[in-house]
């Protein structure tokens, strides 16, 4: 059995040349068309691409992709000011737990110090654990 002549399924595109190009368009096309298969036309005797024969699925004009570019710029906008206020709400609710904390434990501290006798270690121990919340 023969193999099939549209075998080629090469992710890298092929560079042909134009005058090559011409003697096998529909075959070019087919490929394109059956195998997603991209070539690029370059001038005879230049490697520069100057066109290509990409599938359909893959050509775009430059106002499709500029719609799509503006698009998601958008959706990405928009989840980028969601993100901001959600992380705005969450220091408010973090800095109000914060101070409901350390004036809590300025009360505990208040009433230790009228409660317990001065220099216990334990009581010291726990003082310097809790330092940075009593400087607030």
């Amino acid at each position: 059995m023969a193999a099939p002549a549209l075998a080629d399924r090469s992710p890298q595109p092929r560079a042909l040349p134009l005058r090559e190009v011409r003697t096998r368009l529909t075959q070019l096309v087919a490929l394109a068309e059956l195998t997603d298969t991209i070539t690029v036309v370059t001038r005879d005797g230049d490697p520069r691409p100057v066109a290509a024969i990409v599938p359909a699925s893959a050509a775009r004009t430059a106002a499709q992709a500029r719609a799509d570019a503006e698009r998601l710029a958008a959706i990405s906008a928009g989840w980028s000011r969601r993100l901001e206020e959600l992380h705005r709400q969450s220091s408010r609710r973090h800095a109000a737990e914060r101070r409901a904390l350390t004036d809590a434990l300025a009360e505990v501290w208040a009433e230790l110090d009228r409660r317990a006798p001065a220099g216990d270690p334990a009581l010291a121990r726990l003082r310097a654990a809790h330092a940075e919340l009593l400087r607030d």
